[in-house]
């Protein structure tokens, strides 16, 4: 029976099997060690039987192994405990060298990206890089957990859709059956439907973007969070939620996981359960003042206001999660609900310097929302809103949501330099594999 290396403490002075991948090797005062890796972890066994060691010759780090051998108590090893009087099988044998050292610390240099992922499967077997992949696992399940405490039912959307939701020509064309089809950006028409069938809606999926950017915020395939919720009061329940849900989890990643990511050198985490407001007006006065670029005249906050507003609140709020407020009108899309003085009932939520979420509240008259679809040159009997439209003509109560970016999430919670890092196979404008 197969024993992980995380169990091997409460087998102290039993014989034990263990199965995993050769993690590395050494020789020392006529001893070898070697590090098994398995999902639990580390495993040290220590090998006095030449005729053993001989099994590993020619082979390289990650072949597979079968060991036997008797757990002794062992502080300085990984987990406490070592393997002593270790008899090797090879399940798989592996001769050729890895093209990444998976048993040293791995480089995240802008000029190393390509090679890192290149060999994603190769490289995620070093302990630390595998870390960004489970913190990210974890926010994922905390925030499905959170949701589900709050009664959301969990959908799946279309990605083949006949339209671009979000309006605009960023979007992947194909052929569809002769059929011209487009990749969904978002499923933004799909949960304001659902809406009218369960209230609150969520889905945790990719979209997709053709935008030509080669920066370190942007792929062209995202994961979001999106989320939809019915019978709101106002703009403000939507906000309110966003910010309990991310609270949540974020200091409930840091409460569970916070030596790997101490390991991974990620921030020290400054929030509050209640984060501030910011107008963009008055972000855009302020930034003004304090660095004598004027950005008066911007629509939409620059990435600079973003950094700078972020530093702002937590120096002075003790806050870095931020709500930029006051979307100018111009800004919005055609299911947005207009608010005063020429904006929309809509924010971004900021976190250590960059978007990664954007909360409005929708447009649910049927009258109001054809009139701006129209105003925004969107057919509403077009085949692929005729469905949308429908729903609001049978009823939908006033209702709001938010897109969440789950990679800019993570990228930020670790303190990732770029976006494709907290990704496990990204695609840009110039990666489509592997």
């Amino acid at each position: 029976m197969r024993t992980l290396s995380s169990e091997l403490t409460k087998h102290i002075g039993e014989k034990v099997v263990v199965k995993g991948w050769l993690h590395k090797k050494r020789l020392l005062g006529g001893l070898t060690f070697l590090n098994i890796r398995d999902r639990g972890g580390l495993v040290q066994l220590v090998v006095k039987d030449k005729d053993e060691v001989e099994k590993l010759r020619g082979l390289q780090l990650g072949t597979v192994l079968s060991v036997t051998g008797t757990v002794v108590a062992e502080p300085r090893a990984p987990g406490g405990a070592e393997l002593h009087d270790a008899a090797l099988e090879v399940l798989m044998p592996v001769e050729a060298e890895s093209p990444i050292e998976i048993d040293k610390p791995i480089s995240h240099k802008p000029e190393n990206l390509d090679t890192l992922f290149d060999y994603r499967p190769i490289g995620l077997r070093n302990l630390q890089e595998g870390k960004i992949f489970k913190i990210r696992s974890e926010l994922l399940r905390y925030i499905r957990e959170f949701l589900y405490k709050n009664e959301f039912v969990e959908i799946n959307t279309p990605k083949l859709v006949a339209g671009a939701a979000e309006g605009g020509a960023e979007v992947f064309k194909l052929d569809y059956f002769g059929k011209e089809a487009t990749l969904a950006q978002s499923p933004q028409l799909y949960k304001q439907m659902m809406v009218g069938v369960f209230e609150r809606v969520f889905e945790i999926a990719p979209a997709f973007r053709a935008e030509l950017s080669a920066t370190t915020r942007h792929v062209s395939e995202v994961t979001m969070l999106d989320v939809e919720m019915g019978f709101i009061d106002g703009h403000e329940d939507i906000m309110n939620f966003l910010q309990d849900l991310v609270y949540n989890t974020l200091t409930r990643v840091y409460a569970e996981h916070g030596d790997d990511l101490k390991s991974l050198q990620a921030p020290e985490l400054v929030l509050k359960p209640e984060f501030p407001h910011y107008t963009m007006a008055t972000i855009h006065e302020m930034f003004t003042k304090e660095t004598g670029k004027d950005t008066s005249k911007e629509i939409d906050l620059t990435p600079e206001e973003e950094k700078w507003i972020c530093a702002y609140a937590k120096k002075h709020d003790g806050c870095e999660a931020v709500f930029a407020t006051g979307l100018p009108e111009s800004k919005m899309k055609f299911y947005h609900m207009k608010g005063e003085n020429g904006t929309a009932r809509s924010a971004d939520l900021l976190f250590r310097g960059i978007e990664i979420s954007t909360v409005p509240q929708r447009e649910h008259r049927p009258d109001v929302l054809i009139a701006q679809m129209k105003a925004a040159g969107v057919d509403p009997e077009a085949s692929g809103f005729a469905a949308y439209v429908s729903a609001f003509k049978h009823g939908l109560p006033a209702h709001g949501g938010f897109g969440f970016g789950i990679d800019r999430l993570t990228e930020k919670t670790i303190g990732l330099a770029n976006v494709k890092e907290a990704i496990l196979f990204p695609r840009d404008i110039n990666r489509l594999a592997p």
